[in-house]
């Protein structure tokens, strides 16, 4: 066998636990979905994957929206509340996990 050290991390329990569940399915166990890790950190000189913000795209962007478009998003959302035009976040959640 060979030598082996221990690390202690800090993790947001919430996050370890989604992570288990998918390595689960996959047969694989946190420790040795780390040690891929640390090893493709070694073979490709760095993280090997991009770090980047996600792409919003440009019609929701507030960043990109005049104060008037966005008031006017804002006004749209306030009046589709008002008028119960509206999905709980966590039933629009099940939707996109049941269609993927």
């Amino acid at each position: 066998m060979a030598n082996t050290t221990t690390l202690n991390l800090r993790i947001n329990p919430l996050v370890k636990k989604q992570a288990e569940d998918i390595l689960s399915k996959l047969g694989i166990s946190m420790s040795t979905a780390i040690n891929m890790y640390l090893r493709q950190i070694n073979m490709t000189g760095g993280i090997p994957f991009p770090i980047e913000l996600p792409k919003v795209p440009n019609e929701i962007n507030a960043d990109l929206m005049t104060k008037e478009e966005l008031r006017h998003k804002l006004d749209k959302g306030y009046e589709d509340y008002e008028s119960g035009r509206v999905t709980p976040a966590a039933e629009a959640f099940d939707r996109l996990r049941e269609k993927n």
